[in-house]
């Protein structure tokens, strides 16, 4: 029998410390990511099933671990998640991610979403809410920040930043990350922003809407128009930017006055939507730090939406995150990282398909999944 072989992608988590003490470790650290990680790759929603399928396939895992004491009891996995520093886990996660990040400049795409059952309504807890950001392009989760609820994003989404490489990327976000804050972190990280503007900005919003419902003449706008159509809706969008900013600007001075630093571009899309003979039409307004022509404008904009689609769809509909009742301890800040994880090598796997069958090929095929494990480095 062949010795095994670690997978190169636990290097980048070496420096994760075991939080039990040294004496009374049975199952080291590194075999228990090892199988949450493959496990909830294979189709494992909670510790019960990953530990039935670590059973089934303990052959398997000593390709890449001794496994000398077999398989961990649910009830261990579910002790060892919920102890692990997540901050020091995130840190981990990142130095990983980043190195399959390409050197195109990317959209990211900042959003939050909450795991519903992760609530403890006898302690009080509330169930976890995690902010992400997403490559729209790769199609990766590059980093996430857990909050105890949605209203705290405002303060997550600086945290988040500063721990990505932003160089040369644009960031998306909708109106509650429309801070000036967030805008200077962004910028200070050398990226650039296209930032919702909604009714947080009342006075700034109200300008903007009375500017492009009658903008003046010698205000040079770009448009492009886009027009979209499935399961019998009709959608028309048109995009209008314009470059000129100082209007936004004067010496006023009232409560919330408008102080938004690098700002170059305010951008406006009037979306018609017919469906079922009825039409339904909204304007969306948005802050840009870059002289974005009409068409990157309108393709930055949808190109954001991505996050609810490829991420927070795919989490509750292909992992089953909604579902989880995971509330002990660290345990649901970790166990979104392990499914982050997961989520990420599925994307590079090949061939393509959805993310659905991917994950079943991966239980049902041990070599399909010994790839996608060994190409994580």
């Amino acid at each position: 029998m062949s010795e095994p072989v670690q997978p190169c992608f636990l290097s980048h988590f070496a420096a994760l410390r075991d939080p039990r003490q040294a004496t009374k470790v049975l199952y080291p650290l590194d075999e228990i990511l090892l199988l949450m990680l493959c496990a909830t790759i294979a189709g494992a929603d909670d510790f019960v099933e990953i530990g039935l399928w670590g059973s089934e396939h303990q052959a398997f895992l000593r390709r890449f671990l001794p496994y000398k004491r077999s398989i961990p009891s649910h009830d261990t996995l579910c002790d060892v998640i919920a102890a692990i520093d997540p901050e020091l886990f995130k840190s981990c996660f990142l130095a990983w991610v980043e190195g399959l990040r390409t050197d195109i400049p990317e959209v990211i795409a900042i959003d939050g979403k909450t795991s519903r059952r992760s609530h403890d309504r006898r302690k009080g807890r509330l169930p976890l809410h995690t902010v992400s950001a997403w490559a729209t392009g790769q199609r990766l989760v590059l980093g996430q920040e857990t909050v105890a609820e949605k209203s705290n994003e405002i303060t997550a989404i600086p945290l988040l930043l500063r721990r990505l490489e932003l160089r040369g990327a644009l960031v998306t976000i909708d109106a509650m990350g429309t801070q000036k804050e967030i805008a200077h972190t962004i910028i200070d990280g050398g990226g650039d922003y296209v930032l919702s503007l909604k009714e947080n900005w009342p006075a700034t919003l109200a300008e903007v809407e009375k500017v492009f419902a009658d903008p003046p003449p010698a205000l040079e706008l770009q448009r492009c128009q886009t027009v979209d159509g499935d399961h019998g809706r009709i959608e028309t969008r048109r995009h209008t930017i314009c470059h000129k900013v100082d209007w936004l600007f004067s010496d006023r001075r009232y409560p919330g006055e408008f102080q938004f630093p690098g700002l170059a571009a305010v951008g406006m899309i009037e979306s018609e939507t017919e469906r079922g003979g009825v039409i339904a039409r909204e304007r969306r307004y948005y802050l840009c730090s870059k002289k974005l022509d009409a068409e990157t404008f309108a393709r930055v904009v949808r190109s954001h939406w991505g996050i609810e689609n490829g991420l927070h769809w795919v989490l509750d509909v292909v992992f089953h995150d909604d579902l989880a009742r995971l509330r002990s301890g660290h345990g649901p800040a970790n166990m979104a990282i392990v499914k982050h994880t997961a989520m990420n090598l599925l994307t590079q796997a090949k061939p393509i398909t959805s993310l659905k069958n991917r994950r079943k090929r991966a239980g049902w095929n041990q070599d399909y999944l010994e790839k996608i494990i060994r190409r994580s480095a």
